[in-house]
């Protein structure tokens, strides 16, 4: 089943996509659906697709953002030389008032960077509330999957690196974009075999499976039970190996106004979103440069 959040008319709502129509659920949003402790029925209101917009399928209590989880995203990393390494089991959570949905622009910020990178990963939506739970249980707090790319600025993230800690360069407005929707886990089957793909203007930047992990989609969430999950909350898995920012030629790849990104994983769906000018998005140039304070004074 893909579930879907569409505004039509103006108005919001949450529902069971069948091919192109829409079957309306009995629920405001996407996260009352998982935390209703009833199954939600359905309105008996249809809609077409093509007569709504797709919106962010999900926004969630905590996002869950996890790294370090593919050996050969972390080998390529080895390229930039960071003043703290990247070690697996790192987890922060994300600014969730970054998030877009499909075919919502992503707005470039000159102002704050000029090496705005992609990484393509696939999230997790936590089924029910949960902690303190073993890997053998955790398949059974998985509510369904989405794409996530995880976009980061890369000259901010080097700064913030310094300290071996990185949000802010994840956290922008526009950042998150998450979707098309959630496919629960009677349609994906094994998450651990599932093909991935990222395109700039159609050329394949990253192209891995999900078979690479370092770890497993158990371990994962077990690991990170202690800190308490809520119905509805969202969980990345780490990028794949292919990232502009540790490339041979990192300027030559980063992304830049007038590219169409997109992000699919096989069986989930191809998550597609513009990237545009701060004048094309709010009418005015962007502010002046920000200056960083590189030491303490």
């Amino acid at each position: 089943m893909k579930l879907v959040s569409f505004e039509h008319h103006g108005r919001m709502g949450v529902g069971q996509l069948d091919v192109d129509t829409i079957h309306v659920l009995g629920v405001p949003t996407m996260r009352a659906y998982f935390e209703s402790v009833e199954v939600v029925p359905l309105t008996g209101d249809r809609v077409a697709l093509d007569d709504v917009r797709l919106r962010a399928p999900i926004i969630p209590k905590k996002f869950f953002h996890t790294a370090g989880n593919f050996r050969e995203h972390h080998t390529e990393s080895l390229n930039v030389g960071w003043s703290h390494p990247v070690a697996p089991w790192i987890v922060f959570f994300q600014n969730v008032d970054a998030i877009i949905g499909p075919e919502d622009p992503i707005i470039y910020p000159p102002h704050l960077t000029s090496e705005l990178d992609y990484e393509l990963e696939l999230a997790v939506v936590i089924a029910k509330d949960g902690k303190h739970f073993t890997a053998d249980e955790a398949m059974d707090y998985v509510g369904g999957y989405l794409v996530f790319n995880d976009l980061t600025a890369r000259d901010i993230q080097r700064r913030e690196m310094k300290s071996g800690v990185f949000s802010f360069c994840k956290a922008v407005d526009t950042f998150c974009p998450l979707g098309p929707w959630i496919v629960t886990p009677d349609e994906v089957g094994d998450p651990h075999d599932l093909s991935m793909e990222l395109r700039v203007n159609g050329e394949v930047r990253q192209s891995s499976n999900m078979n690479k992990m370092a770890t497993s989609v158990p371990e994962v969430l077990a690991h990170y039970a202690p800190l308490g999950f809520s119905a509805g909350d969202v969980l990345s898995l780490g990028t794949v190996a292919g990232v502009a920012g540790f490339s041979d030629d990192p300027s030559a790849l980063y992304l830049k106004p007038g590219d169409v990104v997109e992000a699919e994983i096989e069986r989930i769906g191809v998550l597609r979103n513009p990237v545009i000018t701060w004048e094309e998005a709010y009418g005015e140039a962007a502010p002046e440069h920000v200056t960083w304070v590189e030491e303490p004074v």
